[in-house]
């Protein structure tokens, strides 16, 4: 697995996927950026008048619904229609589902009107999708992960999709393959979006790997990497750094440091 996570490294890469992201605005910045070091493209196009035509270039579609505007909403639905048409994947991360209807109604109008490739949240965006009961303050996670497992597996099965769930612990899986990816930071929580490039990353892995598992693994691995790359190079101690140095990390890191790094089990 590893091996094929060095290869899904090097395909991104090599193939620069195009990502839109339809994104929240206090990370947007970060989510561009932390795509070009992964080694994608990324444009910020959630103009309703664009997104279509917009559609129909790009690799991959990225949908955060954390500042989710009637704008945007709109964008949204209308991209996802049009990439899931063009057979492009679409990533949903369901910021704050737990806490606001609205957006857990957004959430399930996405996932039951177009194709979903993946859904990537935290424990508790992920665990109330399913229909369980997740524990969430505002868009952080206080859920400890109970029947998280069972969750991720029966949302990937209703929806046909890939689900990734961020915890100290990452849940992949696509209903029939479950892993545990074991690698990152305690400094990743303290810099605000990380979780949003993780999901940017995910979408760029999707648009240009064939198996979305792979790739959604592949993407969640490198994230935990880089954090604990940067977390090193900082001594752990200084979040503004450290912010620095995770894209810094991301842009350098090596099919090599995935192989002696990377932290993997199979359920």
């Amino acid at each position: 697995m590893l091996n094929k996570i060095v290869n899904a490294l090097k395909t991104v890469r090599i193939n620069t996927p195009l990502v839109q992201a339809i994104t929240n605005y206090v990370t947007i910045n970060d989510c561009a950026n932390i795509l070009c070091c992964f080694g994608a493209s990324p444009a910020m196009c959630e103009v309703r008048a664009e997104v279509e035509e917009f559609a129909e270039v790009i690799s991959a579609l990225y949908i955060n619904l954390g500042t989710l505007t009637e704008e945007q909403k709109v964008a949204a639905v209308l991209a996802a229609k049009k990439a899931t048409q063009l057979h492009i994947p679409v990533v949903l991360d369901p910021v704050a589902c737990p806490v606001i209807t609205r957006k857990m109604d957004v959430s399930r109008q996405l996932l039951e009107s177009a194709k979903i490739t993946a859904v990537k949240g935290n424990i508790a965006e992920i665990k109330s999708l399913a229909g369980y009961k997740g524990l969430a303050r505002g868009v952080d996670s206080l859920d400890e992960g109970e029947d998280a497992v069972e969750a991720c597996v029966s949302l990937a099965k209703k929806y046909g999709t890939v689900v990734v769930a961020t915890g100290k612990t990452d849940i992949v899986t696509d209903g029939e393959r479950t892993c545990l990816i074991h690698n990152g930071s305690p400094m990743l929580r303290l810099v605000i979006g990380t979780g949003c490039m993780v999901g940017a990353l995910v979408a760029a892995a999707a648009g240009t790997i064939e198996d979305k598992w792979v790739a959604c693994a592949a993407a969640v691995m490198v994230m935990g990497l880089a954090g604990e790359m940067a977390a090193a190079s900082t001594g752990g101690m200084l979040p503004g750094t450290f912010r620095v140095k995770l894209f810094d990390s991301v842009y350098s890191l090596t099919g090599n440091d995935i192989l002696k790094g990377g932290k993997i089990t199979w359920l």
